[in-house]
């Protein structure tokens, strides 16, 4: 395939929401060094290089979620001996996100297995919220789908991002998920956006499909009326019991791609190397940061699956010479 990539009259580090998805494809085609290369440059645009953000996720309410999402082992769909749990209490969690800080956390994310955020659970969510903003981290949360309204009311209780990811292409999203549509997932977006909050939108790699899904997933984020301000990329974790619990790996070189092509089309976005960290190497992470990727989940648990052991990542960010972030994006440089 000879697809074609941006012309050279673009700067490549400026933000650009008019990419086609033949430049996006025409990316993923450049040699891999030339790709890595110019990813480099541009991340070095907006971010320094020797940063990585840090983030920690906790599951506030797990399991027996409605939705079909062929890789999750929380669906209520699938046999995979995840029970389903009640909504924590907001002391429980704001305990856990004092333990995050103390850890080196920066970020502390609070995910529900829900299709969408009711009513009735919003002032408990609220609480958390609150609480944890109340300790001077940044605060995230991932609860499906959401109204306009209570968009705003998360964003008044302190929320400053709400992640609700794209999974991957539009081609083959229905062969990944059928309980909700493409669509509802960009209202849902539109709707964070208008509420004034950042958004957390990426997807996972490794499910089956084809490179030009992984294209059009990135031409769907590049093509948003505003980027991601976070970007997680996730490396299948197969779950036994579910659909996509036999999918092969795509490979190292593949994932680094992944990340390069993203940091190229959203430059200022914080590319995260979200799911399926604990079984890179070293070097593999090495390079996803060279590519672009300058953010990490830690403290040893997503949702379902692992992260690296705290010692690892404390070992790791010491011998690559780096540290947890402390600039913002600029926007002048």
């Amino acid at each position: 395939m000879n697809a074609p990539t941006p012309s050279s009259g673009f700067d490549l580090a400026q933000p650009r929401h008019d990419w086609t998805l033949p430049e996006v494809e025409g990316l993923f085609e450049l040699p891999f060094t030339e790709l890595v290369f110019r990813a480099a440059e541009i991340h070095r645009r907006w971010f320094d290089p020797t940063e990585l953000q840090i983030s920690q996720l906790l599951s506030v309410k797990t399991g027996g979620c409605p939705e079909d999402c062929g890789y999750c082992a929380q669906s209520a769909h699938f046999k995979t001996g995840v029970g389903a749990s009640k909504l924590m209490d907001a002391e429980a969690v704001i305990a856990k996100a004092r333990e995050a800080k103390a850890g080196g956390a920066q970020r502390f994310c609070m995910g529900a297995a829900w299709r969408d955020l009711k009513d009735r659970d919003l002032p408990k969510v609220a609480a958390m919220i609150s609480g944890v903003k109340a300790l001077g981290l940044e605060t995230c949360a991932t609860l499906g789908m959401m109204t306009p309204e209570q968009a705003k009311a998360l964003k008044d209780a302190g929320l400053d991002f709400y992640n609700h990811n794209l999974d991957t292409g539009p081609d083959y999203y229905d062969k990944v998920v059928t309980t909700r549509t493409y669509q509802e997932r960009l209202d849902t977006l539109s709707a964070v956006r208008d509420a004034g909050l950042s958004t957390c939108c990426g997807g996972i790699v490794g499910m089956g499909e084809t490179r030009r899904d992984r294209a059009g997933l990135l031409h769907q984020l590049a093509t948003l009326p505003v980027h991601p301000e976070s970007l997680p990329v996730n490396d299948l974790m197969p779950i036994a019991g579910t659909p996509l619990g036999e999918s092969p790996d795509v490979g190292e070189l593949e994932f680094v791609r992944m990340i390069a092509v993203a940091r190229i089309v959203c430059p200022k976005s914080v590319v995260r190397i979200a799911a399926g960290r604990d079984r890179m190497s070293k070097s593999m992470q090495a390079l996803c940061f060279l590519a672009g990727a300058n953010s990490i989940f830690v403290g040893g648990r997503l949702l379902t699956t692992n992260t690296p052991d705290p010692n690892d990542d404390e070992a790791l960010l010491a011998d690559l010479k780096m540290r947890p972030m402390t600039s913002k994006v600029s926007e002048t440089a």
